[in-house]
This record gives structure tokens, sequence and C-alpha cells, in this order.
């Protein structure tokens, strides 16, 4: 059962780190996000509200998949859990590059390294565990759709 426990308290680690980069972002974006109601939006544009419930549910699946490379005895983990940590520090930024600071245009490159990464993640992870690359799979169309909308925000609101 010791064992079990040290499990338990990886996974939940794991989960924690993924949700505490979500929260700290949106914490230091805070206000700013409420900008996001006066942009002039494209079609499909979710409201508001949305954002939080899926960027935690997907933050949770991100926190299961590192977990599950970080518990594999695969030779490659370090090099795609290291992905995985740097893909969350562009994460981290790009709302903050968006919303607290405004400078839209770098936004889009910024979340198009975001997709790159996501993507040398999947592959990484997938070829360690294939539940874990699948686990990421949300995160890389909803970070497709996000591109979407940081692309037509910056071309509506120039």
């Amino acid at each position: 059962s010791g064992d079990m426990m040290k499990k338990y308290k990886y996974l939940i680690i794991s989960i924690l780190i993924s949700l505490g980069v979500g929260g700290l972002s949106a914490l230091i974006t805070g206000g700013d996000m409420d900008t996001y109601k006066y942009l002039s939006k494209p079609p499909l544009s979710p409201p508001s509200v949305l954002f939080p419930i899926v960027w935690t549910i997907l933050f949770i699946l991100m926190g299961i998949s590192a977990y599950m490379v970080y518990v594999s005895k695969d030779r490659n983990k370090d090099s795609a859990l290291t992905v995985y940590v740097i893909q969350l520090i562009i994460n981290f930024f790009w709302s903050i590059i968006f919303f607290s600071l405004k400078l839209r245009l770098l936004a889009i490159f910024w979340i198009i390294l975001l997709l790159v990464l996501i993507i040398i993640m999947i592959v990484k992870f997938y070829r360690i565990s294939n539940k874990a690359g699948l686990l990421q799979i949300p995160y890389l169309i909803w970070t497709c759709f996000a591109t979407y909308l940081t692309i037509a925000i910056y071309i509506l609101n120039r």
C-alpha cells in the first residue's frame, strides 16, 4: 500500500503542477482577461465562461499524461518531460502576452511555437505510452482552436 500511496502522490503532484501553471497565469493575467468581451471576435468564439472550464480539464489531462511518462521505465522519458516543461512555460506566458501586454501579433507567433512544442511532446509521449500521447490530443485540438481565435482577434481588432 506504500507503493500505491507513492503512485497517487506523484499523480496528484503532476496534476497540481499543470493546474498551478494555468492558475498562476490566470491570476497574473487577472482582470486583463475581461477585455476579451470587448474585442471584436470571429465566428465560433466561445463565451468567456467556457475558457476556465476547458483549461482546467486540459491541465488535468496534461498532468495525468505527464505522470504516465514520469513513472515509465523508458529511457527517453527525461527528453519527453523536458519538452513538456518547456511547453508549459510557453503556455504560461501566452495569456500574459495576449491579454496583459496586448502584444497580439507576438501572441500569434507564441501560440504557433506552443503548437509545435505540443506536437513534439505528443510524439515523444506516444512513443513512451500510447495513452499518455492520446491524452494530450484534446490540448492540441483546443490550442489549434485558440490559434484561430488569436489570429482572427488580431485581424479584427487592429
